[in-house]
């Protein structure tokens, strides 16, 4: 069956009309296999060896335009599979034509945290492979980096201020580079990498392959993208809301009354584990020491943390040591953990693409999850503008013994389920109901000894 694809011609200068994406097709089915892409055969073995069993819907949409040289942009919620869908051309391509060495692609994430685990699902997709990999970072020792790179490996994954660093020390050369991947776009510009961004452009060559991959499509994306992209091959994947795995709810509630509902909303029973977003790097760190002085096990993933703190924070969550961790945005940008059955908004983020970006980190890899948002009085305008950009309210769930707070000059919506998943038996009652609070497994433990039973 032949892939349809999407695609758009040349961007004008019109900004505005460049990227309609009402106007693009979306093909109701994409390929059963991955053998329908025609991929290498050590390519495919190493696909089987991650798992994979059909391609995802980003995959399908993109992997042919990007195995035939197009241009790309792809939007599409964080989860869906997108380090695949930019990984698997690369591979394939590389896997066929090894006669020269050096770097051939470069992929540039915005986070420590994200480059690793780009890094790591390429190494699993290559395993069958002779193409190597080198990630490049800060926050650690820059001479191993240097060594790696010197083994002239196919792929490099980075983050820019590094990667800049690397080519100013001559360790890293790009005028070999025949793919540029930008891997979470938009976070890139939230984290005001553009002016490293066109160093980095400026000392590629002219002639390449560019993909570039987004959740969603501020104005300087598409700015970016009419710059960077030729006759680019456009996917949009419902970018401006949430996957369809992801139950999203809004509970209003006092900013002195936050931590008790957190509590209370972290022992339910099917709270198997949470990142908790905080607005600072020290309302973080102190949520963590007082969740954990309370029994949780919880850790923090904050920006002032070391290298070496951060990866064992992160080991210590993903091997389940802990159940809750609690993170700012920039330090939680890109995290992927497999099974998080709860996101909770502790402060609500500062934009509306920060949301869809945070609740992400639930219902990934068709896998169902729970996003809850803490709304104070304060937040009417917030809500208003996220509201505005999904294009449908959140649904309000109201909690035993949290009655009776409200937003201020927030819409007058409770009780709507549309834009969201509404599922029954999951946590979350509708809204306008109310829910019992389950006891605590170990009745007469204390709620450490409880939790310490469900690990």
């Amino acid at each position: 069956m032949e892939t349809q694809l999407i695609s758009m011609a040349a961007p004008s200068n019109d900004t505005s009309s460049n990227y309609d994406h009402s106007k693009l097709e979306r093909p109701d089915r994409g390929p059963e296999s991955f053998e329908h892409f025609g991929l290498h055969a050590t390519v495919l073995r190493g696909v089987g060896a991650a798992g994979f069993e059909s391609p995802r819907p980003i995959q399908a949409d993109t992997v042919p335009a990007a195995m035939r040289g197009r241009d790309v942009l792809g939007l599409a919620q964080t989860g869906t599979g997108k380090t695949a869908a930019f990984a698997l051309p690369l591979l394939d391509r590389f896997a066929r034509e090894r006669s020269r060495k050096g770097p051939r692609a470069l992929v540039l994430a915005p986070t420590r945290e994200l480059a690793t685990q780009i890094d790591a699902e390429i190494r699993t997709l290559s395993r069958y492979t002779k193409i190597r990999t080198v990630p490049v970072y800060g926050g650690v020792p820059v001479g191993r980096q240097r060594q790696a790179l010197r083994r002239d490996p196919e792929i490099v994954v980075g983050c820019p201020g590094r990667v800049l660093d690397l080519v100013g020390q001559r360790a890293l050369r790009l005028d070999g580079i025949e793919t540029l991947v930008l891997d979470e776009a938009d976070h890139m510009f939230d984290m005001g990498f553009l002016p490293d961004l066109r160093r980095i452009l400026a000392a590629l060559p002219p002639r390449r392959q560019n993909l570039l991959f987004s959740a969603t499509m501020p104005r300087e994306i598409r700015g970016l993208a009419d710059e960077l992209l030729d006759r680019p091959h456009v996917v949009e994947r419902n970018a401006a809301g949430p996957a369809h795995t992801i139950e999203h709810l809004l509970i209003a509630v006092a900013e002195d009354r936050k931590r008790d509902l957190l509590e209370q909303l972290l022992e339910e029973e099917n709270c198997r584990s949470a990142i908790v977003f905080t607005r600072t790097k020290h309302r973080a760190r102190r949520l963590a020491q007082q969740l954990d002085r309370s029994g949780f096990r919880a850790v923090a993933l904050q920006g002032n943390m070391s290298q070496s703190q951060r990866d064992r924070a992160m080991k210590g969550f993903r091997q389940q040591r802990f159940d809750v961790l609690v993170a700012t945005d920039i330090a939680a940008r890109g995290i992927d953990v497999r099974g998080v059955s709860h996101v909770v908004n502790y402060d609500v983020p500062n934009t509306p693409e920060a949301y869809t970006h945070r609740i992400g980190r639930t219902g990934r890899s068709e896998r169902e999850g729970t996003a809850l948002t803490f709304a104070t009085r304060a937040d009417g305008a917030w809500l208003r503008a996220t509201e505005r950009k999904l294009g449908a309210p959140i649904p309000r769930r109201r909690v035993d013994g949290f009655e009776g707070e409200k937003i201020e000059n927030g819409p007058s919506r409770g009780g709507s389920r549309s834009g969201s998943k509404a599922r029954s038996g999951r946590g979350g009652a509708a809204p306008g109901e109310s829910r019992k609070r389950r006891p605590r497994r170990g009745t007469g433990r204390s709620r450490g000894a409880s939790r310490g039973q469900r690990s």
